[in-house]
């Protein structure tokens, strides 16, 4: 099985592939970080061409039911960050064969 892919890691790959110190990427991880998380605070939209749009949707206000007590209550409205993913992205994803659905070949001797 694959392991997660955490920021130290993440950190790691992106030193190896572009050959930058591994201090350097981590400061520019975490700035990007910043970046979209400010820009989302400021309620603005956040896309990166053939990955993904970053955005904040609004979720109103409405009524629930206490699943304990079966009352009635409000549920506030809140602000949440949403990730939809690019085409590209999309289409890695989907066209990925898990080792699960490769058909299995047997050698003939």
């Amino acid at each position: 099985m694959a392991t997660d892919i955490n920021k130290e890691i993440l950190v790691d790959m992106v030193s190896n592939k572009t050959g930058m110190a591994k201090k350097d990427v981590e400061v520019m991880v975490d700035n990007m970080v910043d970046v979209i998380t400010d820009a989302l605070h400021q309620d603005r939209k956040v896309t990166i061409a053939s990955f993904g749009t970053f955005k904040v949707t609004h979720r109103a206000a409405r009524e629930g039911i206490n699943p304990q007590t079966k009352e009635r209550i409000t549920i506030p409205a809140v602000n949440t960050p949403k990730f939809t993913a690019g085409k590209r992205l999309k289409e890695s994803v989907r066209n990925q064969v898990t080792a699960e659905a490769e058909p299995v070949q047997s050698e003939q001797v």
